[in-house]
């Protein structure tokens, strides 16, 4: 049986609205489930609370494995392997190396990038994620708290926060 949570949701029709509920929210201690908006809104992170995301390292880390794969391989082909001498070219001429690492360097760290990307997220192949509102991807924004063992009276007052914020809509879905 798969785990359900009973999700308390607000739609809100402007980014800035959001903002600012989403900044009394922290400011009232209330904990925020997830923010979902249609585009990137700037100053969100920061007001959720938000560390940077260390996925910058993990494409620094991929790069490098395919500057070193690049580099190393080409050393060892022209040098031991395949020593042949091009146009009177030493066998170890590390200018020519320089476009096919350059180009290895980017395409580890681009698929690196996407696999860790899909992974953290949990959008891997064939794994369906419940949506609240179809809406939300379109033009609207939403504020979700998780509602899953909390009393009435908890509830009321997720929903009159949501209310009193400017949200247009306030719904609850178990998903």
């Amino acid at each position: 049986m798969k785990h359900q949570k009973e999700v308390i949701y607000g739609l809100y029709d402007d980014e800035e609205i959001l903002l600012r509920a989403v900044k009394k929210a922290q400011a009232d201690h209330i904990e925020i489930m997830d923010v979902f908006t249609p585009f990137p809104v700037h100053g969100l992170d920061k007001a959720m609370g938000l560390e940077e995301s260390r996925l910058h390292i993990a494409g620094f880390a991929y790069g490098l494995t395919g500057t070193l794969t690049a580099f190393l391989f080409m050393t060892w082909v022209f040098t031991r392997d395949w020593p042949i001498i091009f146009g009177g070219k030493p066998y170890w001429s590390v200018p020519s190396f320089i476009p096919i690492t350059f180009e290895v360097t980017v395409l580890f760290a681009a698929i690196g990038m996407v696999v860790s990307f899909f992974t953290v997220c949990g959008m891997a192949p064939g794994r369906v994620n419940p949506t609240l509102d179809d809406r939300i991807t379109d033009d609207k924004f939403c504020i979700a708290f998780n509602a899953a063992g909390a009393e009435e009276e908890e509830r009321d007052r997720l929903r009159s926060f949501l209310s009193g914020t400017g949200a247009s809509e306030v719904n609850m879905k178990t998903i």
